[in-house]
């Protein structure tokens, strides 16, 4: 196993010669400029790397140019093998990134989730609260205050004392 360091310097070196060999070197109309390499990983043993590229255009154009990639693949590990000088040129294959795919979903979602929160300005613009105001309980000024424990001594006081503790009161 080689270290990550080393990994990770092999996969950069393959991912901008297979770029430049792409923009430079392979002749296929089909790999035309419209093929960009995202990025590289590498195995730990450095024999397989997998290069993920984007095709910006339609479907046919990107199955032309997987399909340029394919038969460019020898040409393109041929140059991996001149620049890199390793014991043993790992083998590559080509993966269709699906970033734009993603990207543009995200952004789908973006617009809907803005075109919501507008639906819900327009509906909440003009509109009242449910409740008061100001629902926060306040502190009553005193006055109130011994109004208010009065009232309840004397309701509390006229429903336990006189009819339930005589027997004939609450009989009638």
């Amino acid at each position: 196993m080689a270290d990550n360091a080393r990994a990770k310097r092999l996969a950069d070196l393959i991912r901008e010669v297979v770029a430049q060999k792409l923009q430079r070197g392979v002749k296929d109309p089909r790999l035309g400029s419209h093929v960009t390499i995202t990025d590289t990983r590498i195995t730990g043993d450095l024999r397989e790397a997998t290069v993920f590229y984007t095709v910006y255009g339609d479907e046919e154009t990107r199955e032309q140019a997987a399909q340029g990639l394919e038969s460019a693949k020898g040409v393109l590990r041929s140059a991996v093998g001149a620049a890199a000088g390793v014991k043993f040129t790992p083998t590559l294959s080509f993966v269709a990134d699906a970033v734009p795919e993603n990207a543009k979903q995200i952004d789908d979602l973006l617009a809907r989730a803005r075109a919501s929160d507008e639906e819900v300005r327009k509906a909440s613009s003009g509109a009242a609260y449910a409740g008061d105001a100001d629902p926060y309980r306040k502190p009553a000024d005193e006055d109130s205050e011994e109004e208010d424990a009065d009232a309840g001594a004397a309701a509390d006081a006229g429903t336990d004392g006189g009819a339930a503790g005589r027997g004939e009161d609450a009989a009638e």
